[in-house]
């Protein structure tokens, strides 16, 4: 780590410069998540295109982090480029609090793809799934909202809680600046424990349950047969409804997990990839949810409600997200990024197996994690135990001194329809080097 710590500033000495001077920005970066790098500073970016990245030192990498899903149609592709210049410089308006035509499109599609017939924008999955949550305390008069514990809806209040020892709900470590105790709004049942479930819910008071149909912030924690069925089977019982998070579980498919598993979620709620690369959210209703709130004389939909924002739907974030869905993150894509996906997890198996590494690797669609444990884990608890992170640091800085990277924060990779099966084929030789190395 020492000599991989010390190749990174010898060959980045522009980057980290820059990060030096950034004495004007709140932890020296735009957002702080990018201190979780590995090394010493972030690489700084110059351009991209596609799958591939080049920083201000002047080295390509190939990228397999993809702005965390939110780079998954590829960098800057060229149908979003057009559309959103067209959109902003030929037609003008960017943000005019005036609909398009485009929205209706893209409802249409989305209802297509994952099922809802009622949508409604955003300008990221966090504030679909906040406006998610107060339609359905509004709806169903109750206060409680439900996760599992180590989920991932951005930084929605009510999802920071984790299942402590004794099985009961504590505050998920590191949040910052909680309104409350986060026991008070929330109720948090480990992911794959019906029972938990069970148990949580029959208190009366859950409104929704918001969940990824897999988790994969603490890594991917895939669903084991019957669990999601026997989640809504659990929440219609009790009167509860159930939101799916698809932010990141689109990689599973044009519908993601809810068209590919057959799933019947009452909301469902996505960001980041939809737009290119732009700033969008979504979040769509069941038709009988819809009718229910419209319904209401008693709700305020319009101005009170919290389900706004002067840039939501705006004309700009709406016509990016028509062209990503129209011609970059089509059906053809996902079969080729799932084949590239599999070609990938194949190469990590590969690699674990030369060294019977007690190591795992698990697959959703067109996203594949190595874990440093197996079997892989079940639950999002049994995952954030399995957390190594001087080993994952080693081998993110491994790779990036190479050319190639991962999401900082796990050992993530997501293909785009730019990606090439060379470019998994490298990962495959370098991560079998990383792994020598170790083992040596």
């Amino acid at each position: 780590m020492a000599r991989e710590s010390a190749d990174a500033e010898r060959r980045n000495p522009r980057s980290r410069e820059a990060y030096a001077r950034a004495d004007h920005l709140f932890g020296r970066v735009p957002m702080t998540w990018m201190n979780k790098t590995a090394g010493a500073f972030p690489r700084y970016l110059e351009s991209a295109r596609g799958a591939r990245v080049r920083d201000v030192d002047g080295h390509e990498y190939i990228d397999f982090c993809l702005g965390d899903t939110g780079a998954m149609a590829g960098h800057s592709p060229a149908a979003v480029a057009d559309a959103v210049q067209r959109r902003f410089a030929t037609l003008g308006g960017a943000t005019a609090m005036l609909p398009t035509e485009d929205a209706e499109w893209v409802g249409a599609e989305l209802t297509r793809r994952f099922g809802p017939t009622r949508w409604s924008f955003a300008l990221t999955a966090t504030d679909a799934n906040r406006w998610a949550i107060r339609l359905a305390r509004a709806v169903t008069g109750r206060p409680k909202i439900l996760v599992n514990s180590y989920c991932y809806h951005g930084s929605v209040d009510e999802s920071l809680i984790v299942t402590g020892p004794d099985g009961h709900g504590v505050p998920r470590p590191g949040n910052v600046g909680a309104p409350c105790d986060v026991t008070l709004t929330s109720r948090v049942a480990e992911f794959n424990d019906l029972d938990h479930l069970e148990r949580e819910l029959a208190h009366g008071d859950v409104a929704a349950v918001l969940m990824e149909p897999a988790l994969t912030n603490i890594g991917i924690v895939l669903p084991e047969p019957g669990y999601l069925e026997g989640v809504r089977e659990l929440t219609r019982r009790h009167g509860t409804l159930l939101i799916n998070d698809e932010t990141h579980t689109f990689s599973a498919g044009p519908g993601g997990c809810t068209a590919a598993w057959g799933l019947e979620p009452d909301v469902l709620t996505i960001g980041k990839a939809i737009a290119g690369g732009i700033p969008a959210g979504a979040y769509g209703l069941s038709a009988d949810l819809a009718d229910r709130l419209l319904g209401r004389a008693d709700l305020d939909l319009v101005d009170m409600g919290g389900v706004g924002g002067t840039l939501a739907g705006n004309a700009l974030s709406v016509a990016a997200t028509r062209a990503t869905l129209e011609h970059v993150l089509t059906d053809a894509a996902f079969t080729r990024m799932h084949t590239l996906s599999e070609r990938f997890e194949a190469g990590v198996r590969a690699g674990i197996d030369a060294h019977a590494l007690p190591w795992s690797v698990s697959r959703l669609g067109a996203r594949t994690e190595y874990r440093f444990t197996d079997p892989a884990p079940r639950t999002g608890t049994e995952a954030a135990a399995a957390g190594d992170s001087e080993l994952e640091d080693y081998l993110h800085l491994y790779l990036a001194n190479r050319g190639i990277l991962l999401t900082p924060f796990h050992s993530m990779a997501l293909m785009c329809p730019d990606t090439t099966e060379q470019d998994v084929d490298t990962h495959t030789e370098l991560f079998a080097a990383a792994l020598a190395e170790l083992a040596g």
